[in-house]
């Protein structure tokens, strides 16, 4: 199987690689997860968009558990990658947003159409004013389209006007950063975000170019 990844020919052999880290860091279920996210990838790779935002939603919020990064590495705050994510068979949101933009990114769905979204999230009763800081995924079909959101949270994708329990902060993706409900990018994401600085240096080492 060949995916497309940012461009670049996502290959067989680098599949295989991610599979072998997998189980020389994390066990042999760990690498039975990554077969089985490829064997998603394959399913999904002649699909529409919608039906591959769905496969991988549901793939991964099935398989991976929450939990928080404090319990899984043993930091505050640690963004995986989807290797680290599928070896642990478990995550926060960011790790669950991140997982998914890549693997939608491998399946050819372009980086401009997807954004990693830092929300506010209202919790507890409705009119609480409780919220607590989470991040999701927005697919948005064109740039002037409300987006879709995927999140750990609920199973099913809304659009955001159906999620009145997130309150946008910013947006992000390989090319830009954006604020609010902004339409222009103000930033280079990897300048003002060190952590996805950082896990898209080490998905590249794990074969993610």
């Amino acid at each position: 199987m060949t995916c497309v990844l940012l461009g670049l020919s996502f290959a067989a052999q680098d599949l295989d690689r991610m599979q072998r880290l997998a189980r020389e860091r994390f066990g042999a279920e760990a690498g039975e997860s990554v077969d089985a996210w490829r064997r998603m990838l394959g399913d999904a790779a002649d699909l529409d968009d919608q039906e591959k935002l769905q496969r991988v939603n549901t793939f991964f919020n099935r398989r991976i558990a929450f939990e928080d990064d404090i319990v899984i590495w043993q930091q505050k705050d640690y963004w995986a990658t989807p290797l680290e994510t599928l070896g642990r068979k478990a995550g926060d949101c960011e790790d669950f947003s991140i997982a998914k933009y890549m693997s939608l990114r491998a399946l050819g769905i372009p980086a401009e159409k997807l954004r990693l979204i830092y929300v506010r999230a209202s919790i507890g009763a409705p009119g609480s004013g409780i919220s607590q800081a989470h991040m999701v995924l927005g697919y948005y079909p064109s740039p002037a389209d409300e987006p879709l959101v995927l999140d750990n949270l609920i199973g099913d994708i809304r659009t955001a006007s159906r999620r009145p329990d997130l309150f946008p902060i910013f947006s992000f993706n390989a090319g830009g950063l954006w604020v609010g409900g902004s339409t222009s990018s103000s930033a280079d994401p990897t300048t003002r975000l060190s952590r996805w600085r950082d896990v898209l240096d080490r998905m590249r080492t794990e074969g993610l170019p």
